[in-house]
């Protein structure tokens, strides 16, 4: 039920890394703290050049990514006043913030509305999941704007937000910086997104990529326990044959695939004597009320996980809610181009309020959230009028992103769309701005620079701060 995917590089002799490691059929995890540490990339901020408040509050982050657009009038921005054909069949209702209503499907989240702060006026102008997507996770736009399916690659090769943050901060611990489950985000077809690996930044600081279930009953991770006919002492004489055998290679390793697979052997023998990593993804050992509160489906328990990952030192958690296996074509995950009333009432809203909402109260109940920043996103919103199918089409022109803990003021209301929830009105915010905003409350000034695999430098974000989330 666990997997990790990486794209095979083939050496000069024929052979793939990957089959250089199957020895003792070990797989493949990611690179060790002092290869990320050697890695190209300005170290953690020690100083707020800006002098706003917020910096350096938080310790980790959680992202919620959406696939496929959540409707702004059904969460955080109701048109109650606004013909029925916009409004939608739900009713708004009052939240802990004085003066903010949300959609009547969140009823958990809207209790806790005083520890969240809300971007009401998020535009990328986009209306392609791929597009959009890629400029909400990287901070940069994608080059053509409102293309589906364009691929990865240059020109849009910008490093996402977990990348950067990998570069930034390495892997400090035996779990690496930033994590991205329970798969990756794509496209009909299995087209993946561009956006969501280091890109221009080079493989060392891809996020790592867990492929699982964290609701399955029988989910565990084989790759962090040694098999049962292997003992300790067989696996270290395994380690050293890997030793000698990358040592015979160093006249390759040069080249870029090389480097990228140096060291993968060392840190998988890392892992499998881990006890943090093994404790990490122990989600059995919660109590059964906990796992509960989180929902009994693939992203509350996934959520769950982010949280204990981030407990471990992991700096950023990327949970992204993608199709469920009954979804169907016409309107898969909150791509909800048909039936957008019953989508939301039965599959989307009840299990993301649940999963929210009980992550907020964990972290709270924990003393985890005044260090914990959760990010609450998808690529784009919903269009304001309902077609004929019962649905809302893709919007890009103006959603809602929602931010608590480190860092961010708790019940602030950012920005404002116009009377049909269509566009900004007030407060417009773009990506690039909120990933500032991020990086600030993380402790990275935006105008860090990292460095490309030529040399070159990179601004982490060419945004402004929301000050006003401060």
């Amino acid at each position: 039920m666990f997997s990790i995917h990486d794209k095979p590089a083939r050496l000069c002799d024929g052979f793939s890394r990957r089959e250089l490691l199957r020895v003792g059929g070990l797989g493949a995890f990611g690179l060790s703290a002092g290869q990320l540490s050697s890695a190209r990339g300005e170290s953690l901020a020690t100083s707020n050049p800006a002098g706003l408040p917020g910096f350096g509050k938080a310790r980790s982050c959680i992202v919620l990514f959406l696939l496929g657009g959540p409707p702004q009038h059904e969460t955080w921005d109701p048109k109650p006043h606004a013909p029925a054909e916009i409004r939608g069949d739900f009713q708004p209702i009052a939240s802990a913030i004085p003066g903010l209503h949300v959609g009547e499907m969140m009823p958990k989240t809207a209790a806790l509305a005083d520890r969240i702060s809300v971007l009401r006026a998020v535009a990328t102008d986009d209306n392609a999941h791929s597009a959009s997507g890629y400029w909400m996770l990287t901070g940069s736009p994608h080059q053509p704007r409102n293309v589906e399916n364009a691929g990865t690659g240059a020109p849009n090769d910008w490093p996402c937000l977990a990348a950067v943050v990998r570069s930034l901060r390495g892997d400090t611990s035996r779990l690496p910086a930033s994590i991205r489950l329970p798969e990756e985000i794509w496209n009909t077809g299995h087209i993946v997104w561009p956006g969501q690996d280091a890109g221009r930044l080079g493989a060392a600081a891809d996020p790592w990529l867990i492929t699982c279930d964290p609701n399955a009953a029988d989910f565990q991770v084989p790759q962090l326990a040694l098999p049962a006919q292997m003992p300790l002492v067989r696996l270290r004489q395994r380690q050293s044959l890997l030793t000698a055998l990358n040592a015979a290679r160093r006249q390759v390793e040069k080249n870029v695939a090389v480097q990228r697979w140096s060291g993968l052997g060392n840190r998988t023998f890392d892992l499998l004597q881990s006890d943090q990593a093994r404790r990490a993804f122990a989600i059995e050992k919660e109590p059964p009320a906990v796992r509960d509160r989180y929902g009994r489906n693939r992203f509350g328990q996934s959520v769950l996980l982010a949280r204990r990952l981030v407990e471990e030192g992991v700096s950023l958690v990327q949970v992204n809610w993608t199709r469920w296996k009954h979804d169907q074509a016409v309107a898969p995950a909150w791509d909800t181009h048909a039936d957008n009333s019953p989508r939301l009432k039965k599959d989307l809203m009840p299990p993301m309020d649940l999963a929210y909402s009980a992550l907020l109260e964990d972290l709270e109940q924990r003393g985890l959230l005044d260090e914990t920043l959760v990010v609450w996103m998808g690529e784009f919103g919903r269009t304001p009028r309902i077609n004929k199918r019962g649905g809302r089409d893709h919007w890009g022109h103006v959603f809602p992103v929602a931010l608590a803990g480190g860092g961010i003021k708790p019940g602030c209301v950012y920005g404002a769309s116009d009377r049909q929830g269509g566009y900004p009105s007030d407060g417009r915010v773009e990506p690039q701005d909120l990933l500032a905003t991020i990086f600030h409350c993380l402790g990275h000034s935006p105008q860090t620079h990292v460095e490309d695999q030529l040399g070159r430098p990179l601004v982490i974000s060419q945004g402004d701060i929301i000050e006003a989330l401060l």
